[in-house]
């Protein structure tokens, strides 16, 4: 009968120092072999295994411990108890690695090399970070190591259907730019065959549509009826949060335009407001007519030294949006439909509907203001202009209609 050795401690296994192997026990055939310099310690589990003795190597010491060189010792024990050769088994698992490899792309590397590319389309850093982010977050964990060519539609589902519910706008984009990263791959040469993560005719059958999930919920708009009042309300309130959303309700514009604002894309002298195409949200140029009452607005400010800002802080830099925010809730003023205190975006809806329902401004006119896209690309291309002049006189009459002096319906020159 075999001698079994003495069941060694942890601290017993680290104080041993000669060259040679020593039986640590717990497993019979489990040493600690030491090399003749006494530097290198490895796990070695000896076996007799098909008439033969076989040694199996199980890590180095420290790296690999006591236990975990016991519970490996077991492991392969058991398999060959089971008629499976471990050494031959990782022979195996090596090789298929090999071959998988040589084989083709990993998801995550497959993304990498696709946005290197894609990311340089974005101007915005934002949009850099939320296309990196999303995939790194969500697809990377469940389908990194995946080569590109086994990724099928139900490992795409498996991604998708965790916040498909709860987070369907975000699961949305996301199955997106996995379907671009694959489509990507095939192009590639490193996939063949249909794109998993496809939505019409493929994931649509899986996932019920995100429109039905979702309803898009607008921000609290001011009411056309209680424009006057609520801008008169503002004039009579001070601060630099309140100069910023007058300025901001008398251009229509968004608030983060209004914060970033600075002297340079101000010329009062002929009224124009030339907002860079990176503050943009299209990443396009856009300006700005200033009418008299803006340009007045803007002449009254004061100017801080070493502040580039139009509407700065007072601690310096941009005016947080939480400030201009909070002047609009403490007015009050509710959206008719939701019941909701009217925020500073809605006043982009309210301008929207002045100008469909109280004017005969053109609609091409009012979406050029609000800075969306009008037409499609052909169209775009082909036009020239930003109907700057006309949409001077439509930021007038929309001044005269929030200073409540626009009694009568407001007829537009049709461009």
């Amino acid at each position: 009968m075999p001698r079994v050795a003495k069941e060694l401690t942890p601290i017993e296994v680290k104080r041993l120092t000669k060259p040679g192997m020593h039986a640590v026990g717990g497993v019979t055939g489990l040493v600690l072999q030491i090399s003749q310099s006494g530097q290198s310690r490895h796990w070695i589990y000896r076996i007799a295994f098909g008439g033969k003795r076989r040694h199996i190597g199980l890590g180095g010491y420290p790296t690999v411990t006591l236990a975990m060189a016991r519970d490996m010792a077991r492991d392969a024990f058991l398999k060959i108890r089971a008629g499976i050769d471990p050494i031959e088994e990782r022979k195996a698992a090596q090789s298929a690695l090999v071959t998988a490899q040589k084989r083709g792309l990993t998801f995550a590397d497959a993304m990498e090399k696709f946005l290197a590319i894609k990311l340089q389309e974005f101007d915005s850093d934002k949009h850099k970070k939320q296309w990196r982010a999303t995939l790194d977050k969500y697809a990377v964990p469940a389908i990194g190591k995946m080569l590109v060519a086994d990724v099928a539609v139900q490992d795409v589902r498996r991604v998708l259907e965790p916040i498909w519910q709860d987070k369907t706008e975000t699961a949305s984009r996301l199955r997106g730019r996995i379907e671009a990263v694959l489509s990507w791959a095939t192009v590639a040469g490193h996939r063949e065959g249909d794109n998993p993560a496809r939505w019409k005719g493929n994931l649509s059958e899986m996932l019920p549509k995100p429109s039905k999930l979702v309803k898009v919920a607008h921000q609290p708009a001011l009411a056309l009826d209680d424009a006057a009042a609520w801008f008169a309300d503002l004039q009579s309130r001070d601060g630099m949060g309140a100069r910023a959303l007058e300025f901001l309700a008398m251009t229509a514009s968004r608030s983060g335009e209004i914060r970033g604002a600075t002297w340079d894309e101000i010329d009062l002298e002929v009224g124009i407001w030339t907002v860079p195409a990176e503050r943009m949200k299209m990443s396009r140029e856009h300006r700005v007519p200033l009418t008299g009452e803006a340009v007045d607005l803007l002449k009254g400010l004061p100017r801080f030294e070493g502040s580039e800002f139009v509407f700065p802080a007072v601690k310096g830099g941009q005016i947080s949006d939480m400030t201009i925010s909070a002047v609009m809730r403490r007015q009050a003023f509710s959206d008719k439909r939701t019941g909701r205190t009217a925020v500073p975006h809605g006043l982009r809806s309210t301008f929207r509907d002045w100008a469909a329902e109280r004017t005969e401004y053109p609609r091409d006119m009012a979406e050029i203001a609000l800075a969306h896209q009008v037409g499609g690309d052909v169209e775009r291309a082909y036009r020239r202009g930003d109907q700057m002049e006309k949409r001077r006189a439509m930021m007038a009459a929309w001044g005269r209609f929030l200073r409540g002096e626009a009694g009568a319906r407001v007829v537009g020159i049709r461009g």
